[in-house]
Order: C-alpha cells, then sequence, then structure tokens
C-alpha cells in the first residue's frame, strides 16, 4: 500500500542500522510503526533484569500499537538488521482507519492475525515440551511454504536468542537442535536450515479441558 511506504501529514519513514534500537520499553507510545523492509525484534526486560524475546517481525508487519491507546512502550524493539519504518502517530492513524476501508481492512486483518498468534503461543507453553516450542518456533521463523524442500531462516539468530522465545536454558536448545539435526530434521552450519520433516514433531497436543489435565513434559 502507497500510503504506507511514504511520508505525509502524521507518518515519517525512519532508518535504522543492525542491532539499532527503534524504541525502548517504557518510552512514551507516540506512534505505530510500520516495517517496510528489515527485521525487527521485541525484547522483554523483567525488574530482575531477566530479558526475553518475544517476538521477530518481518517487513509488512505493524508493531508498537500500544500507541492507539495511550500506553507506554511493552517491549524494546531491536533492528535485527538494516530497516525502513514508517512511524504513524495514533491520531493520524485511526483518522484513516475510520476514512479509508483498504487501510481499516489492513489493520484489522493485522491486529486479527497477532492475537491469534498470541493465543498460539500461550497454548504453546501452557501445554507442549520445550522441545516441541523449539520446533514450532523454527517452522515458523522459517516459513516453509507448500513444496518447500528446505528454507533456512531468514536471519541468523542464536541458541540463546531462542532459548529466550521457547522459555527454556541454551543448554536444552542445544540439545534439542543436536537431535533434530541427527534425524534430518534441520541442518545448521553457521545458519540454520529447516527442512518440512521437523513438522512431524509438533503434531498439536489437544488440551484435555474436561479432566483438567494440563501436565506437560519438559
Amino acid at each position: 500500500m502507497a500510503f504506507l511506504s511514504s511520508a505525509g501529514p502524521g507518518r515519517t519513514i525512519q532508518q535504522f542500522r543492525k542491532h539499532q534500537s527503534i524504541f525502548a520499553q517504557g518510552d512514551k507510545a507516540d506512534s505505530v510503526l510500520y516495517l517496510q523492509q528489515g527485521r525487527v525484534k521485541l525484547v522483554v526486560m523483567s525488574e530482575q533484569g531477566k530479558e526475553g524475546v518475544v517476538a521477530i517481525l518481518e517487513a509488512g508487519q505493524f508493531f508498537g500499537e500500544s500507541a492507539l491507546i495511550g500506553r507506554r512502550r511493552l517491549s524494546t524493539a531491536v533492528a535485527l538488521e538494516d530497516c525502513m519504518v514508517t512511524a504513524l502517530t495514533g491520531p493520524m492513524l485511526i483518522t484513516t482507519i475510520q476514512r479509508e476501508p483498504g487501510m481499516c481492512e489492513v489493520f484489522m486483518t493485522h491486529l486479527l492475525k497477532r492475537n491469534c498468534r498470541v493465543e498460539e503461543d500461550l497454548i504453546d507453553q501452557l501445554f507442549n515440551s520445550s522441545e516441541k516450542r523449539l520446533a514450532r518456533l523454527l517452522l515458523l521463523l522459517a516459513d516453509l511454504s507448500e513444496g518447500d524442500s528446505a528454507k533456512s531462516l531468514p536471519v541468523d539468530i542464536s541458541q540463546e536468542t531462542l532459548a529466550e522465545m521457547i522459555g527454556t536454558t541454551r543448554s536444552r536448545v542445544s540439545h534439542f537442535m543436536n537431535k533434530f539435526r541427527k534425524l534430518g530434521f534441520i541442518n545448521y552450519n553457521g545458519h540454520i536450515e529447516v527442512y518440512p520433516s521437523l513438522r512431524s514433531t509438533v503434531s498439536p497436543d489437544k488440551a484435555r479441558l474436561q479432566d483438567g489435565d494440563t501436565r506437560r513434559s519438559d
């Protein structure tokens, strides 16, 4: 959409270098951002100083939506590679959504996809083992299409970051990565390549709410 790729009243185009902070947790949220080019990670920090990666965003996604309800930034956004971002002020974005059906559809579709992803992540944390959580994350990052024989992750991502994203330790991630490689599900030599066969490890577990059994094996 041309509107999101150009500057104008209430919107600016910003460039960020690799590893540069786009905004920080706790900052005043005065704009919603649209990622035109590059990839961004969202990181949260606990009061005890523990850091966790909550999302990796690709071009075509919005982030920083808390600006629409006047909240402060809930996370820190860091460029994983050189990025181009459109910053849209909250009032301008709300007015555009109300006036332009096309923009309303784009933004609502984004919010619905983000909400579904959050729910899926919560279910993943509640019911799946750390091994399954890692497999699911690798598949999501690789974004395999029908017919793909293999696909590399779009960004270099460390085992520490993978561990933060699934809520486990680096040693556990290393163990599972080695297991996946031996089974022929992935390959990595400085860069991770994912094969469709990895899907066999993440057949969904049904939440058996009727018997109250919500245990999982880590």
